[in-house]
C-alpha cells in the first residue's frame, strides 16, 4: 500500500476496538479471526484495511449488526466521537429491535405461580408415571 492509501485506511481490528464496538482491540482481532466480522461481505483477517464508505457485518452474541464505516481514527475517544465513526443501517436497527423483543418475549416466565405442594408433586408424579 502507498502511504496516500495508508493515511485514509487502517486496520479493521484497530478500527472496531476505536469505534467501540468492541471492547479491547484482542476482542476485536479474534472476533475477525472467528469469522464473526465481514467486510463488504466477505469474510476478512484482523490486518485487512477499513475505508470510509465499507459497510461492515458484526455478530455479537445474538445480535447482527450491519454498519457503515464514516470515519476513521485509530486512536479510542469519547463514545460520542465513536458514534460519529460509523452508522448502523436502518434495515439492521429494526432486525435487531425486532430480535429484541423475540428475546424478551420467549424469556417471558411460564412456569406456576406458586411452588407445588409436597401433595401436587406426588400428584404430578402419578400422572407422568401414568398410575
Amino acid at each position: 500500500m502507498s502511504s496516500n492509501e495508508d493515511a485514509e485506511a487502517f486496520r479493521i481490528d484497530k478500527w472496531l476496538w476505536a469505534a467501540r464496538l468492541f471492547k479491547t482491540r484482542a476482542l476485536a482481532a479474534t472476533a475477525v479471526d472467528g469469522g464473526k466480522v465481514h467486510l463488504n461481505g466477505a469474510r476478512t483477517k484482523p490486518a485487512k484495511h477499513v475505508k470510509v464508505g465499507d459497510t461492515l457485518v458484526l455478530q455479537r452474541g445474538d445480535d447482527e449488526l450491519t454498519v457503515r464505516v464514516l470515519g476513521l481514527s485509530t486512536r479510542r475517544g469519547p463514545a460520542t466521537v465513536a458514534a460519529l465513526l460509523y452508522e448502523e443501517t436502518p434495515e439492521s436497527q429494526t432486525a435487531r429491535a425486532e430480535h429484541a423483543a423475540h428475546r424478551a418475549l420467549m424469556a417471558q416466565h411460564v412456569g406456576p405461580e406458586v411452588r407445588p405442594s409436597k401433595k401436587d408433586r406426588r400428584a404430578l408424579t402419578r400422572l407422568r408415571r401414568g398410575r
